[in-house]
């Protein structure tokens, strides 16, 4: 108790650099501890852009490429599905719901999925969420569209809006579906997911705007929006399109079935495995965060050495006293250990409410900006031990100016006036 009384004291006369060297060290256990907790609810988040989602089914390619393109409206497919190759696949006993995909045009750099209502119904995102709408309802009419959130927002579109679909991803007077205009009937709450990018239209309406369109060029005879409303509207081909089975299961069954199918070469997938590998290829960008976090903390921590350092031969005297009345070697170092333990403590504690306040602030600021949730925690497991490695960490540092003063102390206790 006495040696940490004078430890308290001694630290007390050099408050300043030591208040600025735990200030360093919480700076630095926040920045450790909010990239860890964003990494984590990240891949979390990544992986649940699409759940209880059983496979994504689309023509054969590969299974990162019918991802990108089928989720996070990311490249095209190499092919398309035909749609009675969608419709055998549906009608199988094992299935119990279905939801057609098909892309290929943009309005204004947002892509275009035409899709039917059950799209709204099905579709699941961050474990489990349905799609809720922010304002109006679903496309009831064949030129309705429901716009993501950061389409309305970005846009400053509003319901009953008209809008203009283009053909193709790039957007210009010869591409666009000019006679055929759509009106905005809902927008959608943000997801933090690919469907906040996305302008939703029906399957219909998709063959509608190119009824009078032949190998992607228009034809030169024009047919009027109205006119397409009583013509054949039923697709031919489709891109993709998510499944739900019956029994789970069966889920392995089904897609070797489906990957076999022998009407059209066709490839099903894991979303959720998937996901995950396409995860992992990001793995570097990962790791590369934490290390700068690590290497933060490690520069709070010599910075704590430093101001140690930086004062032992202001205490040359008080070390010297010390080893005159008796302190034995194992009371010098313990005088600094105590010191860097209380520092780094008092740094760690204010790193993690500072780390939990951040988190606090951020988090509607993420959903609103960008409708990214992250769940507010106090540290896990791993973040914990991650704390308790920088308390050690700062100890081990500590041994470097105690070794030095007890050394010096032996040569001062002897020539230095008290």
């Amino acid at each position: 108790m006495k040696l940490l009384k004078i430890a308290f004291k001694s630290a007390a006369n050099r408050k300043t650099g030591l208040i600025l060297a735990s200030c360093s060290i919480a700076l630095s256990i926040m920045l450790l501890l909010v990239v860890d907790t964003i990494r984590k609810q990240g891949k979390s988040s990544f992986i649940n852009t699409i759940s209880q989602t059983d496979l994504v089914v689309g023509a054969r390619s590969g299974p990162l490429n019918l991802l990108m393109y089928s989720v996070f409206r990311i490249g095209n497919a190499t092919n398309n599905v035909s749609w009675k190759s969608y419709q055998d696949i549906a009608e199988l006993a094992e299935t119990k719901w279905t939801v057609p995909l098909s892309l290929g045009d943009s309005h204004k750099g947002f892509r275009v999925l035409g899709t039917n209502t059950d799209y709204f119904k099905y579709y699941r995102f961050a474990g489990g969420k349905n799609l809720a709408f922010a304002e109006g309802k679903q496309f009831d009419d064949l030129y309705d569209a429901v716009l993501g959130s950061q389409v309305a927002k970005k846009l400053k579109y509003k319901l009953g809006d008209k809008i203009t679909l283009a053909h193709g991803l790039q957007s210009t007077k010869f591409s666009e579906h000019g006679d055929k205009p759509f009106r905005v009937a809902g927008i959608l709450e943000q997801t933090g997911t690919p469907v906040d990018q996305t302008v939703h239209v029906s399957l219909q309406a998709i063959e509608a705007i190119h009824i009078d369109w032949q190998s992607g060029t228009p034809s030169p005879i024009k047919i009027s929006a109205d006119k397409a409303r009583n013509m054949q509207l039923e697709p031919k081909t489709i891109t993709a399109f998510m499944l739900g089975l019956k029994n789970r299961t069966a889920t392995f069954r089904m897609q070797r079935k489906i990957n076999e199918y022998r009407a059209e070469p066709l490839l099903a997938i894991l979303p959720g495995s998937t996901l995950a590998i396409l995860w992992n290829t990001l793995g570097n960008f990962e790791k590369i965060l934490v290390a700068i976090a690590f290497l933060v903390l490690l520069s709070g921590l010599l910075g704590m050495l430093t101001t140690l350092l930086s004062t032992l031969n202001e205490r040359r005297r008080e070390m010297a006293i010390l080893r005159t009345v008796g302190a034995h070697a194992w009371h010098i170092i313990s005088l600094f250990l105590l010191e860097a333990f209380m520092v780094v403590s008092a740094g760690c504690v204010l790193g993690v409410i500072a780390s939990y306040l951040v988190q606090l602030i951020a988090q509607p600021i993420l959903v609103k900006l960008y409708g990214i949730h992250i769940h507010i925690m106090f540290p896990d497991t791993e973040q914990w031990a991650i704390i308790i490695g920088a308390l050690l960490l700062g100890l081990f540092f500590s041994l470097l100016p105690g070794l030095i003063a007890y050394r010096r102390s032996l040569q001062d206790g002897l020539t230095l006036k008290v």
